[in-house]
C-alpha cells in the first residue's frame, strides 16, 4: 500500500463558530500528496464533530471552491454538516487555490489524488472514518469513477448528472457524431482553469504560481480531437467497462432535459452494489434548485442515503427507480414548470415496461410495413429548433423550441391520433434498413409530440455514425448504394403523449448546430420493410405515488450583485445565405461576503452553417472572465475557433491574462487534426 499523505493545518483557521449548531468552517485546510502537492479544501464541520466524529462527504471539483462553486457549497455543505456530517470541498490540482497542473478531465493524478483525499479523511479526529462523495457533472463522474477504484473507506456516492461511459454519453461524441460542444467545452475549461489563485490563501507569490499555471494550460480539444473513436482513452475512467468493481452505494440521479439521463438507467442495470435512481425534468441542476420545478427536497434524500450507508441507519433510504413521467406539453425555450406525476419501478429494467413496434410506410407510422422506398435528405440546418446538449450551463433558454419547422426539412412519419394515452418509458429503438450515397454520415431520429393545434413538442432523440454501425472503436466507410441495416437507441425519456395527440419520428441527415456536419450532404434510401420503431410503452397502473419533501435552497452565505445576468439570442441570415446563431451571455457581476470576492463573466458564442454547404460549419466563442477583490483585480480573455475541409478540422484559439491592465501571459495555439470516419 502506498505511504499516506501527510496535512498541514497550522494555517486552517475556523472562520465563524457562529450561533450554537452553525458549522465551523475551516479554509484554507491544505491536503499534502505523496508527490508534494498540496490541495486545497473548505470544509464544514458540524459544532461537536471534535467531541462526536461524523462521516465526511467530499465534493472534489476544479471549479474554485472560494468563488466558482461558493454559493451552491454555502447551501449543500452547510446543511450536510447541520445535519450530521463533515462536508468537504477540494479543489482539483492545477485549479483554484490547489497548487500543481491539470492535464485533462479525470485523469490518472486526478483520481489518484482522489483516493489520498479519501484516506486522509480517514484520519482527521472530526470522522468517523467513513466517507461519502457528492457531485454533479465533473463531481458526478469522478464520485462514481473513484467509487471503481473501490478505495476501503468511500462506502456511498451521490452522482448527478454523470456518465458511466465517456465517449458514448459525455459532452465530446454522441453516437459517434462530434458535438460542436466538444469544443465549447474545451473553451469554457479554457476560461475556468487560467483563473488565478486567491493571494489571501497562497499569499504573495500568487503572480507566480498564475504564470506558471497560466504557461502550462492545456487546450484540451487538442487531445479530445485526436480520439474520434471509442478507443482506451475512452474507456479508461468508464465505469460501464467494469461495473463489478464498485462496491460503493450509488444513489444516481439524473434529469430529462440534461445531457446525461441515460447514465441513470444503466448503472441501476449494471451494478451489483446497492443502488438507487431519480431522474426528474430537470435540466444540469441539483435537484433542490432545479428547473424545471418542481424542485425536491433532494439534500433529504441524500442524508437518507449516507445515514444508511455511512452510519449504518435502519430508517428509509432511497430504493428503486423514481422517474417524473412528463405531460405534454406547448413546445418553449425557457419551461419554469413542467406538468406530471411521479412514478416508482423496483427494480431496472422493469419486467413491466412492454414493447409496442410501429412501422414506416408512405402513409405514416403504424401497423404495418411500407414497401415503398423513403428518401431522407435535407438542407444542412435542420436543427435550429433543438434543445442545447446541455441546458442549463450557460443560461435558462435552451430549451427545444417547436419542432415543425426542423421537421418540415425532415423525413417525418406519424401515427394515427392516439386513441389512448401511451406513457413513453425507457429508450425507444429504431433499425433502419438503408443505402447511403456517401461513404460517411450520420442519421439523427426525433421523436415528437404532434399536438391538435399543430405544433410540436420534442419528446426525445438518437444519432448513429454510420461508419460506426459495427462499433464505435472502428469506422467501416460505406459503400454508396448498398445497403445496410443500422440499429441506434433513443435517450431515455419518460413522456405521456395524451390521447388525440400523434407520434412523429423525424429523420435527417444533418443537425446543427448540435453535431458537427459531416463531409458531404448525404441522402438516405430507406427499405421500410427492414425498418421499424420499438416503443417502450409502461402499463396503466394502480400505485402510490413517490413523494419529496420541500426542496432545501437556503444559503448560508451571502452574495452581492454588482451586474444583473443576461441574455440574448440572435438569428440571422447573411446575404450569401448563410445561417448564424449568435449567443450573447452576460453572466453578472457578483461580490461573495464570505470571502470578498468579486466575479464576473461575459461570453459570446457563434454557430454559421449555409444549407447547402458542410463545409461551411464555423463554430467560435468567447469569454471574458474577471476575479479580484479590492486592489487585487485580474482579467482574463480566452477565444476558440473550429473549422474543417473535407479531410480535416481546424482549431485556432488564444489565451489573454492581466494583472489589473497588465500583460501577465498570451497564448496562441492553432494545429488541425484528420478527420476519422467524421
Amino acid at each position: 500500500m502506498a505511504e499516506a499523505p501527510d496535512i498541514r493545518t497550522e494555517e486552517s483557521t475556523p472562520q465563524h463558530p457562529a450561533e450554537s449548531g452553525a458549522p465551523v468552517i475551516l479554509d484554507p485546510v491544505w491536503i499534502e500528496m505523496r508527490d508534494g502537492t498540496r490541495l486545497a479544501a473548505r470544509i464544514w464541520l458540524p459544532a461537536d464533530a471534535e467531541a462526536r466524529p461524523v462521516p465526511a462527504v467530499l465534493e472534489y471539483l476544479p471549479y474554485r471552491r472560494r468563488d466558482g462553486t461558493l454559493a451552491r457549497d454555502e447551501l449543500t455543505h452547510a446543511w450536510l454538516a447541520r445535519n450530521g456530517y463533515a462536508g468537504v470541498r477540494v479543489d482539483i490540482r492545477g485549479n483554484g487555490d490547489s497548487d500543481g497542473f491539470m492535464e485533462d478531465e479525470y485523469s490518472e493524478a486526478e483520481l489518484d489524488d482522489g483516493v489520498q483525499v479519501i484516506d486522509w479523511l480517514t484520519r482527521q479526529p472530526w470522522c468517523s472514518g467513513a466517507v461519502g462523495m457528492i457531485g454533479i457533472s465533473w463531481g458526478g463522474f469522478n464520485g462514481l469513477q473513484l467509487a471503481q477504484l473501490a478505495p476501503p473507506a468511500l462506502k456511498a456516492a451521490v452522482t448527478i448528472c454523470f456518465t458511466d461511459d465517456r465517449y458514448a454519453d459525455d459532452i465530446h461524441y454522441m453516437g459517434g457524431c462530434l458535438l460542436t460542444e466538444n469544443l465549447l467545452w474545451s473553451q469554457q475549461m479554457l476560461a475556468y482553469s487560467s483563473r488565478p489563485p486567491d493571494p489571501e490563501i497562497v499569499g504573495a507569490d500568487w503572480r507566480a504560481i498564475w504564470r506558471a499555471r497560466l504557461e502550462r494550460q492545456p487546450l484540451l480539444i487538442e487531445t479530445w480531437l485526436q480520439h474520434q473513436r471509442r478507443d482506451a482513452y475512452w474507456r479508461r475512467a468508464s465505469v460501464c467497462e467494469d461495473f463489478g468493481a464498485v462496491k460503493a452505494a450509488i444513489l444516481a440521479v439524473g434529469g430529462w432535459a440534461d445531457a446525461y439521463s441515460n447514465a441513470v438507467p444503466r448503472v441501476l442495470a449494471g451494478l451489483s452494489s446497492p443502488v438507487a435512481g431519480i431522474n426528474g425534468p430537470w435540466a444540469h441542476k441539483y435537484p433542490n434548485v432545479a428547473w424545471p420545478e418542481p424542485a425536491i427536497g433532494f439534500l433529504a434524500e441524500v442524508k437518507a442515503w449516507f445515514d444508511r450507508h455511512l452510519k449504518g441507519a435502519e430508517a428509509p433510504a432511497p430504493e428503486g427507480y423514481r422517474m417524473f413521467m412528463m405531460d405534454s406539453a406547448p413546445p418553449a425555450r425557457r419551461m419554469p414548470v413542467r406538468r406530471g406525476r411521479w412514478i416508482s419501478e423496483p427494480q431496472w429494467p422493469s419486467p413491466r415496461i412492454g414493447s409496442h413496434r410501429l412501422h414506416l410506410s408512405a402513409e405514416g407510422l403504424g401497423a404495418v410495413p411500407g414497401d415503398t422506398p423513403l428518401t431522407v435528405a435535407n438542407p444542412q440546418t435542420v436543427g435550429m429548433m433543438g434543445q442545447r446538449f446541455c441546458p442549463g450551463m450557460r443560461s435558462l433558454d435552451e430549451l427545444a423550441g417547436d419542432q415543425a419547422a426542423d421537421d418540415a426539412l425532415c423525413l417525418t412519419r406519424d401515427t394515427a391520433p392516439l386513441t389512448e394515452a401511451w406513457d413513453i418509458t425507457g429508450a425507444a429503438r429504431l433499425r433502419l434498413r438503408l443505402s447511403a450515397d456517401q461513404a460517411a454520415g450520420f442519421v439523427v431520429a426525433r421523436l415528437g409530440d404532434v399536438r391538435p393545434d399543430g405544433t410540436v413538442a420534442f419528446i426525445t432523440m438518437g444519432v448513429q455514425n454510420l461508419t460506426h454501425r459495427h462499433g464505435h472503436d472502428r469506422a467501416d466507410p460505406l459503400e454508396p448504394g448498398a445497403p445496410v441495416e443500422v440499429d441506434l437507441a433513443l435517450n431515455d425519456i419518460a413522456y405521456r403523449l395524451p390521447a388525440g395527440h400523434r407520434l412523429r419520428l423525424a429523420l435527417s441527415t444533418a443537425y446543427w448546430p448540435m453535431l458537427w456536419p459531416s463531409a458531404a450532404p448525404l441522402t438516405l434510401t430507406l427499405d421500410p420493410a427492414g425498418s421499424h420503431l420499438d416503443l417502450p410503452l409502461r402499463p396503466e397502473l394502480a400505485e402510490d405515488t413517490p413523494t419529496f419533501g420541500p426542496p432545501e435552497q437556503t444559503r448560508e452565505g451571502k452574495a452581492e450583485t454588482l451586474r444583473a445576468e443576461a441574455s440574448e439570442r440572435i438569428e440571422e441570415v447573411l446575404p450569401d445565405g448563410t445561417h448564424r446563431l449568435h449567443l450573447v451571455i452576460d453572466g453578472g457581476l457578483i461580490r461573495h461576503a464570505s470571502t470578498g470576492i468579486e466575479t464576473g463573466k461575459t461570453l459570446t458564442e457563434t454557430w454559421e452553417i449555409h444549407p447547402d454547404d458542410p463545409l461551411s460549419a464555423r463554430t467560435a466563442a468567447q469569454w471574458s472572465y474577471t476575479i479580484g477583490r479590492g486592489d487585487w483585480q485580474t482579467r482574463t480573455e480566452t477565444r476558440s475557433e473550429m473549422t474543417a475541409d473535407a479531410t480535416h478540422f481546424h482549431i485556432r484559439a488564444s489565451l489573454e491574462a492581466y494583472d489589473a491592465e497588465a500583460l501577465v501571459c498570451r497564448r496562441d495555439w492553432a494545429f488541425s487534426v484528420p478527420r476519422d470516419g467524421i
